[in-house]
């Protein structure tokens, strides 16, 4: 039986589905290096992948280790994450009671949002900036109110402020994606005086520092995001956590799935925390090639360059043809984000890799486009 899914006239058993889901745009994600290689006929090894902001040195060798010799995989994992949180708790120097461990701060997110928002209510977002926020939302049956960052791409602190009556939550990315940007001082104080909760998303902080994590306990509106994917390299066991008031961590732990994440993930989450050292002089030298990369792409004189303060530079072009050089550098073999949206499609975000990989990618950049097929 075939089925209609324009909004109001769905069939089948997509009449019984929420009627926003059907209008529902998906998040678009970026896609693996198999398929990546496939489509353009040479090895995955070959291929230059610059698009997700994934660390390019892979999970610590303890970590991989910790995985390997873990023998309880048929067993659940704590539903209480007892183990993970306190070792969360000492890593952030936030007590455990704060923390809600989740299968990356994706499902936090989620959470989050299904806590606080009901059909229609406002969730303030600042484009550009992570997708996940304005799709979440609009799974939730949320309502986004938008509310553009400046041209220097800085939050508009009144702009939000105006806003905050048509919302209950607001979330901000810190350094911010794709930009690169940190929250500025004082911006912190302006969006929680709004009474909204405050989700600063510090998917980045270990590349930046300049976290407010510590500020949590003191501030009854305010929520902390971060990730195990870009410092720590776990971004395909989707590992995450959220720093919250203690009786938001206490509702979220009530409301999720009883075990993420899962065991694989707690196993390697905890092996990096124990890791720690290693990874951070990965992360420096990932700042190292970040700095390498902007200064090079600047001596390009094609594009106008973002100061950032995560694992990605984030540049426009000043002829507007995103799109041409993203696909000029795809036949290459060499893959940087596009944002194919308003206000972006003149952009491209480039991860910082290994120095082999920026080096490619500055050949490419420099080769003509009759010359790149």
């Amino acid at each position: 039986m075939a089925s209609d899914t324009t909004a109001g006239t769905a069939t089948g058993v997509l009449s019984l589905v929420q009627p926003h889901l059907l209008e529902l745009l998906g998040y678009a994600p970026i896609e693996p290096t198999d398929v990546l290689a496939e489509r353009l006929g040479i090895a995955p090894d070959d291929i230059v992948k610059l698009d997700g902001n994934e660390n390019p040195y892979g999970p610590s060798p303890g970590t991989v280790q910790a995985l390997a010799a873990f023998r309880d995989y048929h067993r659940y994992p704590d539903p209480q994450q007892r183990a993970l949180r306190t070792a969360l708790s000492e890593y952030t120097g936030v007590g455990a009671a704060h923390v809600v461990a989740g299968a990356g701060s994706d499902e936090l997110i989620d959470l989050l949002l299904r806590a606080v928002v009901g059909p229609g209510d406002g969730v303030i977002e600042c484009p550009p900036t992570f997708g996940m926020y304005g799709f979440s939302t609009r799974v939730a049956g949320g309502r986004i109110v938008s509310v553009p960052r400046t041209d220097g791409y800085a939050l508009d602190v009144d702009g939000i402020a105006a806003a905050a009556s048509d919302a209950k939550a607001i979330f901000v990315a810190s350094p911010n994606n794709p930009t690169g940007n940190p929250l500025a001082a004082g911006d912190l104080e302006a969006l929680l005086a709004t009474g909204l909760l405050v989700v600063i998303d510090e998917a980045y902080v270990e590349f930046s520092g300049g976290s407010v994590a510590h500020l949590v306990p003191q501030r009854e509106n305010l929520v902390v995001l971060r990730t195990f994917s870009k410092w720590a390299a776990l971004a395909g066991l989707r590992a995450g956590y959220g720093i919250m008031p203690q009786a938001l961590a206490e509702l979220l732990m009530q409301m999720k799935p009883p075990y993420t994440p899962n065991i694989a993930a707690e196993v390697a989450m905890l092996a990096s925390l124990d890791d720690r050292e290693l990874l951070m002089e990965r992360v420096e030298a990932i700042v190292t090639e970040r700095k390498r990369l902007s200064d090079a792409l600047a001596v390009l004189e094609t594009m106008t360059l973002y100061p950032s303060a995560a694992n990605f530079v984030f540049a426009r072009l000043h002829n507007g043809d995103g799109a041409a050089t993203h696909a000029r550098l795809a036949r290459q073999g060499v893959f940087v984000r596009y944002f194919d949206s308003d206000g972006l499609r003149d952009c491209l975000r480039f991860s910082a890799g290994t120095p082999e990989q920026t080096d490619r990618l500055l050949d490419a950049l420099r080769l003509p486009a009759s010359a790149a097929g």
